[in-house]
């Protein structure tokens, strides 16, 4: 099973990672602590879809990924995560030179189970993109 020695170097290997998790290479992970997390990232091409909004794929990843470090903040400690379920609600888009925040809560953390709570908006408006939530099952002990 994977362990972590810490969220920094949990937050080292999700950057470096050859695998899925690379897509998160350009957020930029602004504060962390007591099971939230928050996260900005300057929407670019690469984020977009066909009709030039920020990926829906891509705010399901923020969402998964965010939250997980966010997680790993928690006074539960450093344990890994699978997902169970997540939510997610899209209200408005993202266009490329926009700069979104990514901001997680952890709401409940027990033995088995994490409950967190996330929100990306347009930093500049204020604006609403994604709501979302995330129940996590938590390995090891």
């Amino acid at each position: 099973m994977l362990k972590f020695t810490s969220a920094e170097k949990a937050i080292q290997l999700l950057y470096s990672s050859k695998g899925f998790d690379r897509v998160i290479h350009a957020v930029k992970i602004i504060t962390t602590g007591n099971g939230s997390v928050t996260a900005e990232l300057k929407v670019e091409e690469e984020h977009l879809n066909l009709v030039g909004n920020l990926h829906g794929g891509l705010s399901a990843t923020l969402v998964d990924v965010i939250s997980g470090i966010g997680l790993l903040t928690h006074k539960i400690g450093l344990r890994p995560s699978v997902s169970v379920n997540m939510n997610l609600s899209y209200y408005t888009g993202a266009k490329s030179g926009d700069t979104i925040q990514i901001i997680s809560e952890t709401l409940k953390a027990g033995n088995n189970l994490a409950f967190l709570q996330i929100e990306i908006k347009n930093k500049e408006t204020g604006a609403t993109l994604v709501k979302g939530t995330h129940t996590k099952f938590l390995l090891g002990s």
